[in-house]
């Protein structure tokens, strides 16, 4: 049984193209010994002249072998690091100017606005929560469908209001759009609209404080080139709510599976791995910090693969879920997903270990007998279907047939007992039949989800369904099929749900319940919202001492059967605190 726990604390530089001639132009001359005049005045030969008597006084080899040998003290805050050579490193420091950020999509979206605010944090920015005195607005965005990308545009909108009517006594307020959608449309943002005055991809964060230089000048900036390597490893993401009691933790990037409806690897890039040891590092402090929950992330998180250490560079392939394929040869080396979990996992035993998103072809009996084992790894799966239909599933590109789908949810449930599964539906894909919609419905009714998300497709450019396939369900047709598949749903996962009446469940306390100051509200192990009463209660740790639970504790509660309700998919329980 497990006790009460107290918590005792709460792309490139984007100039005018004659400017970034001008800058490698200099760079060209002072190697050349051509003799075009300078743009300044001066011959090449005299460049020449004044770039050999810098050289001549300039270090030797020895200095940097001295500087090499002896350990450098860390500048003080802010940081600042070796500025381009057209900005000043005062021109990189943020000089307290004030940034808002808001975030939009999924959990990678939250991580990625804090790994930002760490790096902007560092050059001297400060945070601040009202949107009426930022200097500086970021949002991150989010292109998965095109209803995401239509709610940035609605809220830029909005924002040139406010940057209109900004006071000339003030800085001018900069705006800038990171993430998915700027990497999808890139230049587009910036010609659409002209108050927009960056663009960071997901993979280029790092260079917020030069973008946000170059954007001081008077010009827009942009860098959003994809990378092969940036997992952000080295930077420790900086909590956006001091009050939080779980938290992200990105493990890897991008993605390679290549489903024909999905935007992600063309705007997150091939996927990536950071190193284990970095992972272990953060998940300690974010122990020693008191939090309680970690999830782990990425877009196809179980395929993790660490190749940063070389003694385990030749291990052999990837096994994957009996009877799913991949879009891409199988992968050699590396430590896997599981090896992960099992560490994570011995960090802290009453820290408690989720991880998404998932694909369901990387569920491997390891990972399974990991959850089963681990008493903190949460017994729920997020296993993304997409459709029912074997027909569908081929032309996305899944790699697997409706048949071994749901085998592989018998073998979940057979080898971790009462697991919590959850899942993505898109319905209305390219060609999708009546009798395509009827096999998805059907597979609601044979799984019962406990959670589910369900969409309308939405075709996104660049993928290969955009270049292959015609979106020829009409968009009527398209919601009708989505209310079915919504109602379904939630008779199946009420049914299901219903089976926790009269159970006593380890709940972690999160804060009090939006509706009422008089409940708590948390999760359980399964990650459904549970809504009890706050009331003092016995602590198990030291009997007759009664306390409030606090965001963090631990509290054993039991759903009576009194009320329960759901709301867009998520479930919320009333319970009564078990005595």
């Amino acid at each position: 049984m497990h006790p009460l726990q107290r918590v005792f604390r709460a792309q490139r530089l984007s100039a005018p193209l004659t400017s970034m001639c001008w800058v490698l132009l200099r760079t060209f001359r002072a190697h050349n010994s051509t003799s075009c005049p300078d743009p300044e005045g001066k011959s090449s030969e005299g460049v020449q002249k004044d770039f050999s008597s810098r050289l001549a006084t300039g270090p030797t080899f020895q200095h940097f072998l001295r500087s090499a040998s002896v350990p450098q003290e860390k500048p003080s805050s802010p940081e600042v690091e070796d500025p381009p050579p057209y900005l000043s490193g005062d021109e990189l420091l943020g000089r307290q100017r004030k940034v808002y950020l808001e975030t939009y999509g999924c959990q990678m979206n939250v991580n990625d606005t804090e790994i930002a605010w760490s790096i902007l944090q560092k050059s001297g920015y400060l945070r601040t929560s009202n949107l009426q005195e930022a200097d500086v607005i970021l949002l991150v965005t989010c292109s998965i469908r095109e209803k995401a990308e239509q709610t940035i545009w609605n809220r830029l909108h909005q924002l040139k209001v406010l940057k209109a009517k900004r006071p000339r006594s003030r800085v001018p307020l900069r705006i800038g759009i990171l993430g998915c959608m700027a990497e999808r449309l890139k230049g587009e943002i910036l010609n659409r609209e002209k108050m927009v005055d960056l663009l960071a991809g997901p993979d280029a964060y790092r260079d917020l404080p030069r973008l946000l230089a170059v954007v001081e000048s008077g010009q827009q900036a942009a860098n959003v080139l994809l990378s092969l390597d940036e997992t952000y490893a080295d930077i420790m993401p900086v909590q956006t709510s001091p009050s939080a009691t779980s938290a992200f933790v990105s493990i890897m990037r991008g993605c390679d599976n290549m489903c024909s409806y999905c935007i992600v690897p063309f705007t997150r890039g091939r996927e990536r791995s950071r190193p284990v040891a970095s992972i272990l590092d953060e998940v300690r402090k974010l122990s020693e910090q008191g939090l309680k929950e970690v999830t782990l992330l990425g877009q196809n998180v179980n395929s993790f693969r660490d190749n940063s250490e070389v003694q385990f560079s030749s291990t052999g392939s990837a096994n994957l879920s009996r009877g799913f394929t991949t879009n891409y040869k199988p992968k050699q080396g590396g430590l896997r997903f599981s090896h992960l979990l099992d560490q994570v996992s011995r960090i802290d035993p009453e820290m408690r270990i989720r991880f998404t998103s998932p694909h369901p072809k990387d569920f491997p009996d390891e990972v399974l007998q990991l959850i089963r084992e681990r008493h903190n790894i949460c017994k729920q799966i997020h296993l993304p279907a997409q459709s029912g239909s074997s027909r569908v599933l081929e032309a996305m590109r899944r790699g697997y047939s409706r048949e071994a789908y749901v085998a592989l949810v018998h073998h979940i449930r057979e080898a971790i007992p009462g697991v919590g599964l959850s899942s993505d539906f898109i319905t209305g894909f390219c060609g999708e039949t009546e009798d395509d919609h009827l096999q998805t419905v059907s597979l609601l009714r044979e799984v019962q989800y406990n959670t589910g998300f369900l969409f309308a497709y939405s075709m996104r450019q660049k993928t290969r369904a955009y270049h292959r396939l015609k979106d020829d369900v009409p968009e009527e047709v398209k919601l009708r099929r989505l209310e079915e598949l919504i109602t379904v749903f939630r008779e199946e996962a009420s049914k299901v749900n219903a089976t926790s009446v009269g159970c006593t469940q380890l709940v972690l306390v999160e804060g009090f319940s939006k509706r009422s100051t008089t409940d708590l509200c948390g999760r359980n192990d399964a990650n459904l919202k549970v809504i009890f009463p706050d009331a003092e209660v016995e602590d198990i740790t030291d009997p007759g001492l009664k306390v409030r639970a606090q965001p963090g504790d631990y509290v054993l509660v039991k759903e009576p059967g009194r009320l329960w309700r759901e709301e867009k998919g998520v479930f919320f329980f009333h319970c009564a605190r078990n005595p």
